[in-house]
């Protein structure tokens, strides 16, 4: 039984990088209007969004999300925490998404409860999605590098890695050359256009 996770920053606070381009309304907006695509994406999976931010915690129980609230904790512990939790309620998969992924429809599909399973990005640097089995006490790193450590870290619990390059999952909303996406994304879910289909490897 997989569960998923999104982390979600304030939105408010969110996309910083993008302040060159765009004013705090328009962030927040798009932060808040990529976090309702990631979410969606889990379809009838149950969603846990990781938080430390009251007006958040609001919007993922509006959206039938369970709160993980975690204050002070930093991207990697929150997650930690959040996996945790969900192998204590008996989870056995936990698929772990970035916030900000315009073109993911289904997160239903990732993963498999025996290995580990790493979406990066189109960098092959940062680790946009990851899946692994909840109980195994996988330990997050995200930052630059990520997707590196990510592996080494499968490595080390002696787990099977399997890497997925599909587009829909390697491209995210950073920087401003990223904002050309979203309306792309947008004409994408207009349309129902077929993605390219996931193309998974062994690390």
């Amino acid at each position: 039984m997989r569960a998923v996770l999104v982390p979600v920053k304030s939105f408010r606070l969110a996309k910083i990088r993008l302040a060159p381009v765009l004013d705090d309304e328009a962030r927040e907006r798009l932060a808040r209007d990529l976090a309702e695509i990631v979410v969606s994406a889990a379809k009838d999976a149950p969603v846990h969004v990781v938080c430390d931010d009251g007006e958040v915690a609001d919007w993922a129980v509006q959206r039938g999300a369970t709160v993980l609230y975690a204050p002070g904790l930093g991207l990697s512990a929150a997650v930690e925490a959040g996996v945790k939790y969900v192998a204590e309620k008996g989870f056995s998969l936990a698929v772990v998404a970035h916030a900000d992924l315009p073109f993911v429809t289904d997160l239903t599909s990732f993963g498999s409860p025996s290995e580990v399973t790493l979406a990066p990005d189109r960098k092959a640097d940062g680790t946009n999605v990851a899946a692994v089995p909840a109980s195994a006490g996988f330990h997050f790193s995200y930052g630059p590098g990520s997707f590196d450590r990510h592996r080494r870290e499968a490595e080390r619990l002696g787990l099977r890695c399997t890497i997925v390059d599909d587009w829909r999952l390697s491209s995210d909303v950073d920087l401003p050359a990223d904002l050309e996406l979203v309306p792309r994304a947008e004409a994408r879910l207009r349309t129902d256009a077929p993605g390219r289909p996931q193309q998974p490897r062994t690390s």
